[in-house]
């Protein structure tokens, strides 16, 4: 792994702060990478990230749900962590999701603070009896693993309600939320109600950021990044400027792209990207089960075109232009 890094930058492991400016920009979520047995391969981020890093994305997060979190294992996850920071190598904030049971969510916060994160990214809990007081509890539990690490709130069902989600954003530690939830004027109220510390990042692609920019977010999550995130950049400029215009004419160049990752009932997220990287040349694997693999064919052509037609397979960095199912 340290070979690897060397070869990426010659940079020392300083971890670079999550800042609130950080989180206004774009945040990209890396792709979890797998080799033909199923096996995490680390390594293979390095080409994603360097790209990453070099368009001016601002922030990078490893256990994301573009990185299949719920489909790794807790030693799996620990690695993961581990050898992403290294190949950032304090660049860039990264930020580490954490979740799960809360247990595990603690214990991952603790490596994640050793390995040297940034920040923490806390998934929302899927369990079924969530009490909005029990979600306050759990975050400062987190908060408490993580050793002093900034926090961030992955929210993905506001059904908790305003009030809730302010009392966790009055939570010592938590500076800003994900939203990803398709609701502008829920995120207003929410906006509202919490302290005016926390930043509202724009947590469903570029699609929904002009959106939740005109409500008061800024900055949005991106998993375009691993495959095009000079474009993702330029979107975000873009509203950084008011140009809304521009924002919305960038954002349908790229519409097909998460039209195939919105496929099979949201099942495409991680493949669309992942097909994408083997099209260009950087194979991170399959996805994994419930996720739907492989892209459907009609899908896989579309995704090709849409890579000729945007340039991303006539990079410099792009390694070929094929792609199969294989």
């Amino acid at each position: 792994m340290s070979g690897s890094a060397a070869t990426l930058t010659s940079a020392t492991l300083t971890d670079a702060a999550l800042t609130s400016a950080a989180l206004t920009g774009v945040a990209g979520i890396l792709v979890t990478p797998f080799d033909q047995q199923d096996i995490i391969a680390p390594d293979r981020q390095i080409p994603i990230i360097r790209r990453a890093i070099d368009a001016g994305v601002a922030v990078l997060t490893v256990n994301g749900n573009t990185g299949e979190f719920y489909a790794l294992t807790a030693s799996e996850a620990e690695a993961m962590v581990a050898a992403t920071a290294e190949y950032v190598a304090g660049r860039v904030p990264l930020v580490a999701g954490v979740g799960k049971s809360i247990n595990e969510a603690c214990a991952l916060a603790r490596v994640s603070a050793r390995a040297g994160a940034s920040g923490l990214m806390v998934h929302q809990p899927p369990d079924p009896f969530v009490a909005p007081r029990g979600l306050v509890d759990y975050v400062r539990r987190v908060r408490d693993a993580g050793q002093g690490l900034p926090v961030v709130l992955y929210l993905r069902n506001d059904a908790i309600g305003t009030d809730a989600i302010a009392a966790i954003c009055e939570v010592e530690g938590v500076m800003g939320v994900k939203w990803a939830t398709p609701n502008p004027m829920r995120l207003k109220a929410a906006m509202s109600a919490s302290p005016s510390h926390i930043v509202w990042v724009g947590g469903l692609a570029e699609t929904w950021a002009p959106a939740f920019y005109a409500v008061g977010a800024r900055g949005f999550t991106s998993g375009l990044i691993n495959v095009w995130p000079e474009h993702s950049v330029a979107i975000s400029l873009a509203l950084e400027a008011g140009d809304f215009a521009a924002a919305r004419r960038l954002v349908g160049q790229m519409q097909v792209f998460e039209d195939i990752r919105a496929g099979e009932q949201g099942g495409s997220n991680v493949s669309g990207v992942k097909l994408a990287l083997r099209m260009l040349g950087e194979d991170c694997g399959h996805a994994r089960p419930p996720a739907a693999w492989p892209v459907a064919d009609a899908d896989a052509t579309r995704l090709q075109d849409f890579m000729h037609e945007n340039g991303i397979l006539n990079r410099t960095d792009s390694k070929t232009d094929g792609g199969g199912m294989a």
